[in-house]
């Protein structure tokens, strides 16, 4: 090979694409392979974003089984311990249980917004499986459920809020009128006769307004309201966030919890937890369409009875009557109290009409609506209710009856089978 030739192979290994002076300039070819090869080796060099690092379930394994440890096991459990390993083990059982209870009494709001959130997601999951088996992808159908609630909520809050704040606006500018006629009605003034209860309201309010701690009370009361209504829509955001992640998540989430089970159990668990995750999702669809249902009915009857202010009075209604049992009772009651306002004819009326339909409601609306989801005796659903409100007031007694129903099919599928085989 001569000198001449010599110089394109050097040129060519130093990625140079321009000849020396007085040498032999590169083929078109080599040169572009050249350049390419700089830019590759520039690019090589620039820092890139790495794909983010997916935790993998691991997969099923059958362990082999070692007889000489589990021998060794068996026999170190009926060893007796030396007392200082006993008590220094106690003592830190102890402490952590202690660090469990200060954990759970710091962050149990946080708590109730994750149940609070798993609820709706599987109240949801219903109908976007329903999408999936037309063959929707469930992304897709997480989407397009969500859109179709937000759709729903927006053009009936966007129905309602007019008349709502123009009957509440009523209310509020009625309330004197209201107050004075019923201070100067005769039931007052009889009761006013035995009992001096004007006299006794006027001596608090003047005590109460002579008292300056009473005053700065009123103040810390109004930043308290302000500050709770604040914390409420922090919730409810943190609560749409999660539902999101949940309702998109499902399917994963329970297989990772039905890996925590043994092997050998997994598939009763996963049987059970389908059925009770079904039964949750079948008891809030059915309660939301008799909730729907509820306040039509009411919003007919006070239309019929002449009843005020019904728009605002409907609303509640549908509200009261997502709570189990006691919420269509509550809500007539409230409505049948604001229609004494006009009459008790009035309130006769409606009231006929609609405690006839919470009859047939319980025999007929309910049963066929709620035929999939788990049944828990009556007197079961009232204590769960109640416990429920006690620990997180409404949604504690939304959640109650699943929860109860859930509780229920554990004890016939598990540990009523165990009492049986023994």
């Amino acid at each position: 090979m001569t000198e001449h030739e010599d110089q394109p192979a050097a040129q060519q290994a130093t990625g140079d694409p321009a000849a020396p002076e007085g040498g032999t300039p590169l083929p078109a070819p080599a040169r572009r392979r050249s350049v390419l090869h700089a830019l590759g080796r520039l690019g090589a060099s620039i820092p890139r974003a790495q794909p983010r690092v997916r935790f993998e379930m691991p997969p099923e394994t059958q362990a082999p089984v070692d007889e000489e440890a589990v021998a060794a096991a068996v026999a170190s459990q009926g060893a007796v311990h030396h007392p200082i390993h006993f008590g220094f083990m106690a003592t830190v059982g102890v402490g952590l249980a202690l660090l469990l209870y200060f954990v759970l009494t710091n962050v149990g709001q946080l708590l109730g917004w994750i149940a609070a959130a798993l609820f709706i997601a599987l109240g949801l999951d219903p109908v976007v499986r329903w999408l999936e088996s037309k063959g929707l992808p469930r992304p897709a159908g997480v989407v397009a459920v969500v859109l179709a609630l937000a759709g729903l909520l927006a053009a009936f809050f966007s129905t309602l809020i007019p008349t709502i704040v123009n009957q509440t606006t009523q209310i509020v500018a009625n309330g004197p009128r209201y107050a004075d006629e019923f201070l100067n009605s005769q039931l007052f003034q009889s009761i006013d006769q035995q009992f001096q209860v004007r006299t006794r309201v006027e001596d608090e309010v003047a005590k109460f307004f002579d008292n300056s701690e009473a005053i700065t009370g009123i103040f810390g009361g109004v930043l308290g309201v302000g500050s709770a209504v604040l914390q409420g829509a922090f919730g409810a955001l943190i609560v749409l966030v999660l539902t999101l992640y949940f309702l998109a998540s499902l399917p994963a989430l329970k297989i990772w919890a039905y890996r925590l089970a043994p092997k050998s159990k997994r598939q009763r668990v996963q049987a059970l937890a389908e059925e009770i995750t079904g039964s949750v999702g079948s008891y809030v669809i059915g309660q939301a369409c008799v909730a729907l249902i509820n306040a039509t009915v009411a919003f007919i009857a006070m239309s019929i009875a002449g009843v005020p202010f019904s728009v605002l009075l409907a609303f509640l209604v549908a509200l009261l009557a997502f709570i189990p049992l006691v919420g269509g009772m509550i809500a007539g009651i409230m409505v049948s109290l604001v229609a004494l306002t006009v009459g008790w004819q009035t309130a006769a009326l409606f009231a006929i009409i609609y405690f006839a339909y919470l009859q047939f409601e319980a025999y007929f609306v309910s049963p066929r609506i709620m035929q999939r989801a788990v049944a828990v005796p009556g007197a079961v659903a009232v204590i769960a209710v109640i416990a429920g409100g006690s620990l997180m007031g409404v949604l504690g007694a939304l959640m109650a009856i699943p929860a109860a129903a859930a509780v229920m099919l554990l004890l016939k599928e598990v540990v009523i089978v165990r009492q049986d085989r023994n």
